[in-house]
């Protein structure tokens, strides 16, 4: 048998080294499933996506998109366009004829990317905001010739839910949590009122929490992140729930679900309120 040369012995030894000292992959971890009866299956990290490509999403309106007045049913719209100035402490924000961020608030709505970008080219308003009339209206204060989301129909869309479950149907399909347990996917929600998206802690100490909404103050008419204190949004009323089909990240805090870009663009509200009036 011939002997190997040093030089090959040399080598082997350099690469049995390279491989003991290559760091082992961590595994992610396992997730445990929602309930299987659930009307959806989703993940926080799913449902966080979801909730941030409606804030991001990108679209061009026009001045055809713009209504302040009645539909062709005689359903009051206006739209969140910048000539939005009543009541001035809820402006309306988008510009006709260049891009905006964001799909705009609507009453009653419930659509996605795609159908907000159809119903767009195709000329109805971008949005419909909310007024105590809407709410003593309710349904029937749902105009037809309007596209986007208000904050039930965003919530569920962000837990990939099959059709629109209002604040009011949202327990049924949840269980209550104490707020201490709150994780990124679970909701706080005021029936009859508002819902929003938890998206983790805020702060080490649990004080302020992240959390995705449309129809919430300062920024009424758009989605987006935004962080407040706890104790002022249990104050108001919201309670914690946890969705049935939403599965288990074994992740307490916001930072890891959060990518660093996204929480640069965080609304800090100090004093949050009960959304849409």
């Amino acid at each position: 048998m011939r002997k190997a040369s040093p030089a090959l012995l040399f080598l082997g030894l350099v690469l049995l080294a390279a491989s003991c000292s290559t760091p082992q992959r961590r595994k992610s971890p396992e997730l445990i499933p929602g309930e299987v009866d659930a009307l959806s299956q989703v993940t926080p990290t799913e449902a966080l996506a979801i909730a941030d490509r409606y804030a991001r999403h990108a679209w061009r309106p026009f001045a055809r998109n713009i209504l302040h007045g009645p539909d062709v049913s005689g359903v009051l719209v206006h739209t969140p366009d910048v000539s939005l100035k009543d009541p001035p402490e809820r402006p309306g924000w988008w510009v006709p004829g260049e891009m905006n961020l964001g799909i705009p608030y609507k009453w009653g709505g419930f659509d996605d990317p795609a159908s907000f970008d159809r119903a767009i080219s195709e000329g109805l308003a971008a949005g419909d905001v909310s007024s105590p009339a809407k709410r003593r209206a309710d349904n029937a204060g749902v105009s037809q010739q309007a596209t986007g989301v208000d904050c039930s129909g965003y919530i569920s869309r962000c837990l990939k839910l099959p059709s629109v479950l209002d604040t009011s149907q949202l327990p049924s399909v949840c269980r209550p949590i104490e707020a201490r347990d709150l994780r990124p996917g679970d909701l706080l929600n005021i029936p009859r009122g508002h819902v929003v998206l938890c998206a983790g802690w805020a702060r080490p100490d649990q004080s302020w929490i992240y959390y995705y909404e449309t129809g919430g103050g300062p920024d009424y008419w758009r989605p987006g992140l935004k962080e407040a204190p706890l104790n002022a949004m249990l104050e108001l009323g919201y309670q914690p729930l946890r969705y049935r089909g939403m599965a288990y990240e074994p992740t307490t805090s916001g930072k890891e679900v959060l990518t660093r870009s996204i929480r640069s663009a965080v609304l800090s509200v100090p004093h949050p309120t009960v959304g849409e009036p």
